[in-house]
């Protein structure tokens, strides 16, 4: 080029892969071009090389800082141009792959960003909006504080056993069908989000003042009667929801919060039965989180072994002598003290630790048991109860004789104490599980008998050996009233039956005389004792002289 001003107009248009550049040009010189060229973004990859006749380290030195990536010296040799040419053009190619591959890469991670984020913010089976993204939209309604608004958790009734009988092929087409059907209930303004496996919940926003909430929750529950279609077939199912209001007033401005709240009062609807709702208050979160205070207590406690076994006699009516005693548990709760068993016994039989706990007890019991039939008392008994969910255990019979190995106890000693609901429910294999027990001599009672099913005609077909009537008889008992009949009854078969008859809750002398006039033979209560620690009765039992069975009943502090 004539000069190096017009070398820089030409760029554009030339588009040049390597520029060969002489210092010593009219005008600006082939330095000032240089550092202009390598300054350009456009330009600043082409390789460049200097021509210059000034062969010092100075000169050279220049033309590097500058930018230039390589030299000639003039006069210059064809060959050795050539050479260098090609040098700087391979890795001019070099430099543009690499450019390409970085291109590639950053459009990959444009992608894959878009698609992490798609996945963060939006359900990949329904398409609906997930958790996250509805959180971060509460979050801007609980900023905003202008705008009351509602969250309305779904959770669809057993929807496990859809993926249990037809498979998680069906189960996700019934996610989809039941997804399309809710969105039906969604204003402009308002989102339906899916927040667990088959957990959904709407974010109502505004609620104006004349908006029908009752309505609308009415309208979402009954649109479950209708079945739902999957390629395979027809399903019914059923849902439960529950209600929280949000606004800058009434609530913390925290997202999660709010929405735990709503999935509290949805917890709560389900434990009412199917397609109910409930709407969130304080008082049931408070209660709620007492509940699951409570279980992690539990959980703990049985596993540090708080869970301890009372004692309460029974005792015989005629003699009050002592026959045996009822294993009751207790719970020595590290802060609290002693915590009522109506307030933790629930918690265990919901939650199924019932089955561990019981199995604590018994294992207590007979221990017990073998330790005072070693220091001489040798035919007491100790009954024990066995819940509904310890009845039911596939490893009962196991868990009963390993118990019997490991404490050497004769089973003979050992009573256990099932509720009427508990063998009928399956009364077949309860017979079978039942003679299992009476061939290992175990003796078998029916406890709080008169409150479940209350047929006296069932008792011939199971092998028992006796019956617990219920408190609730024993403590209003009076000649000439109902539960004086029942009682009578009850006593009266179970002598033609030849089963034992023991009377729980008497607490009264009028009561006790009432059962002696009846001929009850045994009886328990606090009139005779209140449960105690193993300790409080080897003292008493010590203090009554070691000759014939059965021993006085320790009496009540009254």
């Amino acid at each position: 080029m004539e000069s190096g001003e017009k070398a820089l107009a030409l760029l554009p248009l030339l588009q040049p892969d390597l520029i060969l550049l002489d210092v010593m040009m009219p005008g600006i010189d082939g330095f000032t071009l240089c550092r202009q060229v390598k300054t350009t973004a456009e330009w600043q990859s082409v390789p460049i090389i200097m021509v210059t006749a000034l062969a010092s380290k100075e000169t050279l030195a220049q033309c590097l800082e500058l930018g230039a990536d390589d030299f000639v010296s003039k006069p210059v040799n064809r060959l050795e141009l050539m050479a260098r040419v090609r040098s700087m053009l391979r890795i001019r190619q070099q430099y543009q792959q690499l450019n390409s591959f970085n291109a590639q890469i950053e459009a990959k991670v444009v992608q894959r960003t878009a698609e992490l984020q798609d996945l963060i913010y939006h359900d990949s089976l329904t398409r609906l909006p997930s958790r996250t993204n509805l959180l971060e939209r509460i979050g801007h309604l609980l900023d905003d504080q202008r705008t009351d608004f509602a969250l309305a958790y779904l959770d669809c009734d057993q929807f496990k056993l859809v993926n249990g009988a037809f498979g998680y092929t069906v189960g996700n087409q019934l996610l989809q069908a039941i997804a399309t059907r809710l969105q039906r209930h969604l204003r402009p303004t308002d989102i339906l989000a899916r927040v667990g496996e088959d957990e959904f919940c709407f974010l109502l926003t505004p609620i104006p003042p004349d908006f029908a909430l009752e309505a609308w929750v009415e309208a979402v529950l009954q649109s479950f009667h209708q079945p739902f279609q999957t390629s395979h077939c027809e399903i019914f199912i059923t849902a439960c929801l529950g209600l929280a209001l949000g606004n800058a007033a009434t609530l913390t401005p925290d997202p999660e919060a709010l929405l735990q709240a709503a999935d509290t009062a949805m917890y709560r609807a389900k434990r009412q039965g199917k397609g109910c709702y409930q709407r969130f208050d304080p008082q049931l979160y408070e209660a709620t989180l007492r509940r699951l205070t409570l279980e992690n207590d539990l959980q703990r406690a049985l596993d540090q072994g708080e869970l301890v076994v009372y004692y309460q006699p029974i005792v015989s009516l005629s003699t009050h002598q002592t026959t045996g005693f009822e294993a009751l548990v207790r719970w020595h709760h590290p802060d609290r003290g002693i915590v009522p068993p109506g307030e933790f016994i629930p918690c265990l039989e919901e939650t199924g630790l019932v089955v561990r706990a019981g199995l604590i007890v018994l294992r207590q019991a007979c221990t017990q048991l073998q330790q005072w039939h070693r220091q001489g008392w040798t035919d007491l008994t100790v009954s024990v109860n066995l819940s509904v969910r310890q009845f039911a255990s596939p490893t009962l019979l196991a868990d009963i004789d390993q118990v019997l190995a490991e404490t050497g106890l004769n089973p003979a000693s050992l009573k256990l104490e099932v509720t009427e609901s508990a063998i009928m429910e399956n009364a077949e294999s309860v017979i079978t599980l039942l003679h299992a027990l009476r061939d290992r001599q175990i003796q078998i009672s029916i406890d709080d008998f008169g409150t479940g099913y209350s047929s006296l005609g069932y008792l011939h077909r199971f092998p028992i050996d006796g019956l617990k009537i219920d408190r609730s008889f024993v403590q209003d008992m009076r000649p000439a009233q109902r539960n004086y009949q029942v009682v009578e009854t009850i006593i009266t078969l179970s002598n033609q039956l030849g089963l034992a008859v023991v009377a729980e809750g008497i607490e009264t002398h009028d009561q006790l005389q009432a059962l002696q006039d009846l001929g009850c033979e045994l009886g328990q209560g606090f009139f005779f004792a209140k449960p105690a620690p193993a300790e409080a009765i080897t003292a008493t039992l010590l203090n009554q002289p070691l000759g014939s069975s059965p021993r006085p009943a320790l009496r009540a502090q009254r």
